[in-house]
């Protein structure tokens, strides 16, 4: 499974890589929603728990399904926008908070409706929707699924319906106070940082190309020339193009394992990727992944695992120590190896299988991030 996006006739003018203040502040609430997916900013996350007025906390909990469930694009509103800054055909973040938020304010309301209904999952992401505000029985499919979400999600929902303004208003007003209370103090320590992955990334852009600049951005981002589109390895099913416009990519810090892109329909294409500790040479591909998963579920294979964890064996030893055939003992053996879990040497007249212990000790944090990405 992959996202792919079809960058046929895209220039190279039309590729920018810049920071979001906006963006990057969806990414500090989801960490302090979900501070189990990022526990390397545990330190942080308490830091601000512990001084967060309980006013403030209690807001946070009121939507928090908007950057806890999902990654909203309403942190990215500037995707949704027509052109209006320098890149020909989009709209760039701006450089300050109140600058992203300016931009928040020029979605049109079925434009701010439809991605804050999106932990709804009501329709496909990459398809045109039906307006909610004016179609009913979208609408009330909308409420039917947020009501089997809780309560809070229902009243936020016929909320939002019935009044979006007011819930514009609301959602500003809230980030401009986690601004205030925590936000202002970590990107002024970020930005610089963010600043300078933006400008490395832009001359590998500049004096490698885009796919030279992808392979930077993740191991997990690949560029299908032939085919013309880049093809994002996650656990959707997803596509968009940039024609007529270009692609956006934001760095982030607080977004590790999480690699965002945005795909909904008549917005602008876009690549959140985390800077900071790098990930893995080789990060798994979401196949490799289920290959790993499926060829350890096998109660035979997890023994012979026990014994090559331990010591390198040949097929005829696995044989005998598990009352086995030598070509079943193969044939075991071959899924272990097609999923990367056991190296081959030979010695000699013999073929010696080992496992790959390392690759097995990354196993749990390698799913963890494949599923979050």
């Amino acid at each position: 499974m992959s996202v792919s996006i079809d960058i046929a006739g895209l220039r190279p003018e039309r590729v920018t890589v810049v920071p979001s203040p906006l963006a990057e502040l969806g990414m500090a609430l989801h960490a302090l929603a979900e501070p189990g997916h990022h526990p390397e900013l545990q330190g942080w996350v308490t830091s601000v728990t512990s001084r967060l007025d309980s006013h403030l906390a209690d807001r946070m909990c009121e939507a928090d399904f908007l950057w806890r469930t999902t990654f909203s694009d309403l942190f990215l509103p500037f995707a949704g926008l027509p052109g209006r800054g320098t890149l020909p055909g989009a709209t760039l973040p701006g450089a300050t908070l109140a600058d992203d938020l300016d931009l928040l304010d020029q979605l049109t309301d079925e434009q701010f409706v439809d991605a804050a209904m999106e932990f709804t999952c009501t329709l496909n992401y990459d398809v045109q929707a039906p307006d909610l505000l004016a179609d009913a029985d979208a609408r009330r499919r909308a409420l039917e699924i947020a009501a089997s979400r809780g309560p809070q999600q229902v009243r936020f929902a016929q909320r939002l319906l019935d009044d979006p303004p007011s819930v514009r208003a609301w959602l500003r007003r809230f980030l401009e106070d986690c601004d205030e209370a925590f936000f202002d103090e970590a990107w002024s320590r970020l930005r610089h940082q963010l600043t300078a992955d933006a400008r490395h990334k832009t001359e590998l852009l500049r004096h490698k190309g885009l796919a030279e600049a992808l392979a930077a951005v993740s191991p997990v981002v690949t560029v299908d020339e032939s085919a013309g589109r880049i093809l994002v390895d996650k656990l959707v099913q997803g596509r968009t193009t940039t024609a007529g416009g270009g692609l956006l990519l934001l760095p982030t810090s607080f977004g590790r394992p999480h690699l965002t892109v945005l795909h909904r329909y008549g917005w602008q294409p876009l690549l959140q990727y985390p800077v900071g500790s790098p990930e893995p040479a080789s990060a798994p591909s979401v196949e490799q992944l289920a290959l790993r998963m499926t060829a350890l579920s096998h109660p035979v294979r997890m023994r012979i695992c026990r014994h090559l964890a331990r010591s390198a064996h040949t097929t005829s030893e696995l044989a005998r120590i598990h009352g086995m055939t030598a070509p079943e003992i193969s044939r075991h053996l071959g899924v272990l190896k097609k999923a990367g879990l056991v190296i081959t040497r030979r010695r000699g007249r013999y073929v010696m299988h080992q496992l790959d212990v390392s690759v097995v000790a990354r196993l749990g944090s390698d799913f963890l991030e494949g599923i979050l990405r």
